[in-house]
């Protein structure tokens, strides 16, 4: 069995790719050009999302696309220019947003939903994490009763059978359990299953100095390229070449232009958003993440302070930052919250790697022996990293995969 690995690209995918093949017994070399977990895995709420059963899909209503059209929403903007780019993706992500295509997408998609928690439980564990995990789920909320009572509606028999558990409440509850909230609400679903990490970046962390506890190593250093020898894989560096039996390419948004080389064509398209933390001053402090629903942007408890994090923005991977959204974001949070003043000297940006079917690739490189791609997570790379982890691995070794692959391999597109 080919034993020497390289995984390209540290976040929170390629970490837990790095430690499932060095506990599995593979001499694993982890390279980045950052420290572990300081790109786009940086840059969420902390979510481990289990409810999050069906994907994001693109608005097929036409009210709300043409809510989109002026670009002012706080939950999604885009940049023209990327929108034309990337026209024939969006196009296909449109397609399969029809509600029988997206229901067929989500029965596959759930299959790794189900098993986030597991997975992460599994490396929380053996990295001894737990101090940085909350289990208390978050809080979707609704200001308005319309709305809110149209949630309802939605939840009512969806998700029998799934596994997924939820409370709804109201106005009042809702102030109970998050005395945080000052102004009041209609209403709220507390999705109980959904873990937080006290900061994302801790968590991955933690798997990645037990991935080095157990043996693997870690190369910061810029990729030159990437080219299959016949005795394997080989990666250029600044000023050496390694060489590698097999390579996982796990680069988030980046992974697209390192394979397009190979031949590999991977039809990425980017959402990208931003962070920034204010110090929370409420009487109560902030228990759960918070999801306001009607608005479109996520708060969550930090040690930093309340981390905000903005809706959408649909741009190229290079397009200069607009902050404009997340100040709007900051205006409806403070409606609700008591914050104080920021705590960062700037927002933190990033980009999410988005796929037209909206499932990830995680499997082999079609024609490309020995290399293997995790790519295209979206919006839940942080939740899925470990169970696409534990499912390359079970590939590379040749074992019975515990889920049906076919849905995420390569040679869809």
């Amino acid at each position: 069995m080919s034993k020497k690995m390289v995984v390209l690209g540290a976040g929170i995918v390629g970490v837990s790719i790095a430690w499932h093949l060095q506990k599995a017994g593979y001499q694993v070399t982890l390279i980045d050009r950052k420290e572990p977990g300081n790109e786009t895995s940086f840059g969420n709420a902390g979510l481990i999302q289990r409810e999050a059963i069906r994907p994001y899909p693109f608005p097929r209503n036409l009210s709300k696309i043409l809510k989109m059209i002026p670009n002012q929403q706080i939950d999604i903007r885009y940049q023209f220019a990327e929108v034309v780019t990337k026209a024939a993706p969006l196009f296909q992500y449109w397609h399969h947003s029809e509600s029988g295509r997206h229901e067929a997408i989500s029965s596959e998609y759930a299959t790794l939903i189900d098993r986030c928690v597991d997975a992460h439980e599994e490396m929380i564990q053996l990295s001894q994490a737990e101090r940085f995990i909350s289990k208390r789920g978050y809080l979707e909320i609704y200001r308005t009763k319309q709305v809110f009572e149209q949630r309802c509606k939605e939840l009512e028999g969806s998700l029998d059978g799934t596994g997924v558990e939820y409370n709804l409440l109201n106005g009042d509850e809702l102030k109970e359990v998050e005395p945080a909230i000052k102004t009041p609400m209609a209403g709220g679903v507390h999705w109980k299953q959904v873990w937080s990490a006290q900061t994302p970046h801790d968590l991955v962390n933690a798997y990645f100095e037990h991935f080095v506890s157990l043996g693997g190593k870690f190369v910061q250093a810029e990729i030159q390229s990437l080219q299959r020898r016949s005795e394997g894989w080989a990666v250029q560096l600044a000023d050496e070449e390694l060489l590698f039996d097999q390579a996982v390419v796990a680069l988030g948004p980046w992974a697209a232009q390192w394979v397009k080389p190979l031949g590999l064509q991977v039809p990425l398209f980017f959402k990208k958003g931003y962070h920034i933390h204010f110090a929370d001053t409420g009487e109560s402090q902030l228990k759960y993440p918070l999801v306001d629903a009607e608005v479109g942007y996520v708060m969550a408890p930090m040690p930093q302070g309340v981390r905000l994090c903005s809706g959408a923005y649909l741009a190229g991977l290079e397009a200069a930052n607009r902050f404009d959204q997340l100040t709007q974001a900051e205006q409806q949070a403070r409606s609700i919250l008591d914050m104080g003043s920021t705590v960062d000297a700037e927002p933190w940006s990033g980009a999410r790697p988005c796929l037209p079917d909206m499932k990830p690739i995680i499997g082999p490189a079609p024609g490309q022996k020995g290399l293997w791609l995790a790519i295209g997570h979206g919006h839940q790379g942080f939740t899925l990293g470990p169970i696409t982890g534990r499912l390359i691995a079970q590939m590379i070794e040749g074992k019975e995969t515990e889920i049906n692959m076919t849905p995420f391999r390569a040679n869809r597109f």
